[in-house]
């Protein structure tokens, strides 16, 4: 299972980011996990750029994508709400058909919790008809890794595991109705 990882922040020493890279370690033996680095690069969405050629990095975006089998998202809430950043990748895939049925596993960690992001980005990927395997909002931060950049909180490794687990089978499914 190939699978698009997306940290929802810009910020150097993300927290998301740095939970995507510790959730590939509790990934399903075979999965390879690809961190997304691009979103800071992303241009403002607008209509009138969504027309061919689109801005290369929005076609490097959608490219990964349609090479992934599986996409997960993690991030974090501003101002009880998903990044902008995040948002504005979101929109560039709103009429791109390699995110449609697409798999994608949904984490939403803040230090003092997500739910109000998690909630905004449910509502967004499902709205654009992905198959979303809710891994839930959860209080994390960087304090929650060890200096190997491993997960110290057991609930947090548990429920990232169960999160892969469940993403392989929505895969897996997928591939059946093909």
């Amino acid at each position: 299972m190939k699978v698009l990882a997306i940290p929802g922040s810009l910020r150097a020493t993300s927290s998301n980011a740095a939970l995507l890279r510790a959730a590939a370690g509790v990934a399903p033996a075979g999965t390879e996990v690809t961190i997304y680095d691009g979103l800071g690069g992303l241009p403002h969405f607008s209509p009138d750029l969504d027309v061919e050629p689109i801005p290369p990095p929005v076609a490097a975006l959608r490219a990964l994508i349609g090479a992934a089998d599986a996409l997960a998202i993690s991030s974090p809430e501003y101002a009880h709400g998903m990044p902008g950043s995040l948002k504005n990748a979101l929109d560039w895939l709103v009429s791109a058909f390699e995110p449609i049925d697409k798999p994608v596993l949904l984490v939403s960690a803040s230090p003092g919790g997500a739910a109000h992001a998690h909630a905004q980005l449910l509502e967004v990927l499902r709205t654009m008809s992905m198959r979303v395997v809710d891994g839930g909002g959860h209080v994390f931060s960087r304090a929650k890794l060890d200096a190997s950049g491993a997960i110290t909180a057991p609930e947090l490794v548990f429920a990232l595991a169960a999160g892969f687990a469940q993403l392989a089978e929505a895969c897996a499914a997928g591939e059946n109705r093909a």
